[in-house]
């Protein structure tokens, strides 16, 4: 029975120890934090943390990043891995991303050390330029480590499984790595504080202006690491300008010019498609455009007076006849209520009455010509329609518009609006924006009920509202 004990007693011991060397089963366990993990889980192939100082994006980097090359990803199943840290120079190199890489590889997982300068017995205290891993399945990964210093030419050649940009790239070598992960339909991820402004990361990946459906992005901020003092988090914030706390604290993107919709909020108010009731079915609204895009979405509007934006067109350089077709094919696809001789109703820009000297048929006529009736009176005034908007988007801190995310360009212009000079908007990619204040000018009115609901009704109302306001699991 001793034997038994002493036996079971050094078991633990040994468990303990093991799991005392090994930060990253610790990281995994202890220390993770709730944005990290969603960071983790995501299954997008171009996943971006922008992250304040000390929020633990470089951890979730480096963790991903050893994950990978051990084949031990929780959420995604790999085997043997060739992949890239990328750093801004040698310094950060081995000051950052390379110190927590060493901290989450035990050391009976390195199968070799190959320097760039310094000696593999001391690899800290150099530059590496790859580490050996053994990985689960009996084999060898690569980790390398380049540093954006050395030029794009030094990032040629390869053929990778991931790329792990510790803070922002040149857009070139950015370009040059997505390249050395084509082949191996592999992963692109980046952890940055977004320090340099409005650069081709904002445009591309916060905005995505190509409407990459891999592309994905999260915020950190310190309150979402929990192992940061708050009072201290707070006297470090108070002293800090508005554009420094941004950046720094929040790892929100800023420049000179500040974001007209500050209230929107991705998180909040874009979310994933569910079965809209018919009734709740409202109207159409449209920007109209033909060398520009035309802008076109589908609102419907709840019995508590919630708007949804449920479906979208978006397109440049088509014909009204083009334009009226897709719109629609889209209607049909909903389900989309028409009037007793099949045609849609749309509000439409007050600028597509106007008759020019190449045209007999007005852009409004046209539509109706083709089964959608454009109703051109709408409210225009700029700044009454901008502070419209504001209060959908948080009326005393509710949000009462929501926007199905399929809708790519609308959530990219919220995002992107911007004052300029003379305190107004900059006029440019604001077509959705048009439409939408046109939509919210006219005052929608929640449907009538046709009758008093029961306790079952209301339940499966509740259920729905539920479903459509309730954030993307993980």
């Amino acid at each position: 029975m001793r034997n038994t004990i002493e036996r079971i007693l050094r078991i633990e011991r040994e468990q303990k120890r093991r799991y005392d060397n090994d930060a990253l089963k610790r990281y995994n366990t202890d220390t993770v934090h709730i944005k990290q993990m969603e960071f983790h889980r995501c299954q997008k192939r171009n996943r971006w943390v922008f992250g304040g100082n000390r929020t633990g994006k470089t951890e979730c980097g480096a963790a991903e990043t050893v994950w990978l090359a051990r084949g031990i990803h929780p959420f995604r199943q790999n085997k043997r891995t060739d992949g890239w840290v990328v750093s801004l120079s040698r310094k950060v190199q081995r000051d950052v991303a390379q110190k927590k890489i060493l901290h989450y590889l035990n050391p009976d997982w390195i199968a070799d050390i190959v320097m760039e300068s310094g000696k593999a017995q001391n690899p800290s205290g150099g530059v590496i330029d790859y580490i050996a891993v053994k990985n689960v399945f009996g084999t060898v990964s690569t980790i390398g480590f380049k540093t954006c210093e050395a030029g794009r030419d030094k990032f040629a050649g390869a053929s990778l499984d991931y790329v792990w940009f510790d803070e922002e790239p040149p857009e070139d070598i950015y370009d040059e790595c997505a390249m050395r992960v084509v082949d191996k339909k592999g992963l692109i991820f980046g952890t940055m504080t977004p320090l340099l402004g409005l650069t081709f990361v904002y445009d591309r990946i916060y905005l995505n202006k190509n409407a990459d459906p891999e592309v994905w992005h999260i915020f950190m901020e310190w309150a979402d690491n929990p192992y940061l003092d708050k009072a201290e988090t707070e006297r470090v914030s108070a002293a800090m300008s508005d554009a420094e706390r941004d950046a720094r604290r929040y790892g929100r993107f800023t420049d000179a010019r500040g974001a007209v919709y500050t209230e929107f909020d991705e998180r909040v108010h874009v979310i994933p498609p569910f079965d809209v009731p018919p009734d709740w079915q409202d109207m159409l609204s449209v920007d109209p455009g033909l060398n520009n895009p035309l802008s076109c979405h589908w609102y419907c509007i709840d019995y508590d007076g919630n708007v949804y934006v449920v479906a979208e067109h978006f397109e440049a350089g088509r014909s009204v006849e083009y334009h009226a077709r897709e719109i629609k094919r889209i209607s049909a696809e909903l389900g989309w209520h028409t009037d007793t001789r099949g045609r849609l109703y749309a509000i439409i820009d007050s600028a597509a009455a106007q008759h020019t000297l190449n045209a007999e048929r007005s852009v409004a006529e046209l539509f109706c010509d083709n089964g959608i009736l454009a109703d051109t009176r709408v409210d225009k005034d700029l700044f009454t329609g901008i502070n419209r908007v504001k209060q959908y988007l948080s009326s005393d801190g509710k949000p009462r518009l929501f926007i199905f995310d399929t809708c790519v360009n609308l959530i990219r212009e919220l995002k992107s609006y911007r004052w300029g000079v003379g305190d107004r908007p900059v006029k440019s990619d604001d077509h959705c924006l048009d439409e939408l204040r046109y939509y919210l000018m006219k005052k929608p009115r929640p449907p009538v009920r046709v009758r008093v609901a029961g306790e079952i009704e209301l339940d499966k109302e509740r259920l729905i509202r539920r479903q459509g306001k309730g954030r993307r699991s993980w």
